[in-house]
């Protein structure tokens, strides 16, 4: 304390914090300059009204809820969303979304294909949304569901 300053309160309040959960890739950040929605890198979640959708979002609220958050911002996308990796208690978002089976590897936009590979194993041990036959990709629901 100095002259009545608490500086470790101050500095919490300066951290990035969630304060909405979108969807299973999206999320709304307040941090010490702005707020913002954070599209995280290199997964492709189910959209909240998609099968599954619901079931992915729980999952990253339950894991970033409350949580020390890490921002790593890349840009900003056709939306006017920020880009970005995620991480959660030290945890990244994308890898643990993926490995519990609450995402897609986003071939399209990332080179990460550890990420590939993740997928590759949640889906041969039908982990979360590999549980099901044949789930419908995020991409594919969109183009049909292009206002949903």
């Amino acid at each position: 304390m100095f002259l009545g300053v608490n500086f470790n309160a101050l500095a919490a309040d300066l951290s990035p914090k969630i304060t909405y959960f979108y969807d299973g890739d999206t999320v709304k950040i307040k941090d010490a300059v702005a707020e913002y929605k954070l599209r995280i890198t290199d997964i492709d979640a189910p959209e909240r009204n998609q099968s599954y959708g619901k079931t992915a979002r729980r999952a990253l609220t339950k894991l970033c809820k409350n949580a020390n958050i890490q921002v790593s911002l890349s840009g900003i996308d056709k939306y006017q969303r920020h880009l970005g990796r995620l991480s959660c208690n030290n945890q990244d978002v994308s890898v643990f979304m993926i490995n519990n089976g609450h995402a897609w590897f986003n071939r399209r936009y990332s080179m990460d294909y550890t990420l590939d590979l993740a997928e590759q194993t949640a889906k041969t041990n039908k982990i979360g949304l590999w549980k099901r036959k044949n789930p419908t990709p995020p991409w594919r629901w969109r183009q049909r569901h292009p206002h949903g």
